[in-house]
């Protein structure tokens, strides 16, 4: 059996719903990513990485063209966001990434990119139905999560608001899919999420003399 196809199996049945390896083990290291992300460890990004890698499995063997193209994504913006993390700013006392409120220009132009691409990326699911059964709602995932890790790599708190909007819908349709694992990730993810939200909220508001400033090199 090829590691694929072991990845693609059936790990076990809880609640009448199907649970293959690929499902469990990438979001169980989406888990694991999240919660680095709230401790604004750099590790973070090398979890979400791999997560994306098992989970290009699980979305091709339930046929959702659009979660594998939402997965090859992940795993190009993790690598942009590990190097964005060892290049960015740090705090003195513990030396974890330094965490802020986005600037309204910021908001408007992650407002802006979230609904432009996701009315592009739908209209493409829509036009190509074998990319996606569900093409609306797996557009708004597949945008809503970038511009989450997007939000996360540069230490923007709304990063969390950006995951708690994903959220909503990624619920229903990780069930609905048949991915059911997924879908109790997502509402374990959403207590992490409010857990992270605070955290980040608070730090933010320390004052600029615990923080160190960008390390040499890295962009201002």
């Amino acid at each position: 059996m090829s590691t694929f196809d072991w990845l693609n199996s059936e790990a076990f049945t809880a609640f009448d719903q199907h649970i293959m390896w690929s499902d469990m083990v990438g979001n169980s290291i989406g888990l694991i990513a999240l919660a680095l992300g709230w401790r604004r460890s750099i590790w973070t990004w090398p979890a979400q990485f791999l997560s994306g890698v098992v989970l290009v499995a699980a979305y091709a063997s339930a046929q959702l063209s659009g979660g594998v193209g939402k997965q090859l994504l992940v795993i190009g913006v993790a690598a942009w966001g590990w190097r964005q993390w060892t290049r960015g700013s740090r705090n003195a006392q513990d030396g974890t990434i330094a965490v802020r409120f986005a600037t309204w220009k910021e908001r408007g132009f992650l407002l802006a990119g979230t609904a432009v691409g996701t009315l592009a990326v739908g209209t493409l699911f829509t036009a190509l139905p074998e990319l996606s059964w569900n093409p609306w709602p797996d557009a708004y995932i597949f945008v809503g999560t970038l511009a989450a890790m997007v939000a996360q790599a540069r230490g923007l708190v709304e990063f969390w608001f950006a995951w708690l909007l994903v959220d909503i819908v990624g619920v229903p349709l990780a069930f609905s899919s048949g991915l059911a694992f997924s879908g109790f990730v997502y509402v374990v993810y959403l207590a992490l999420v409010l857990w992270g939200l605070r955290d980040w909220w608070l730090r933010s508001r320390q004052p600029a003399g615990q923080q160190r400033p960008a390390l040499e090199g890295a962009p201002a």
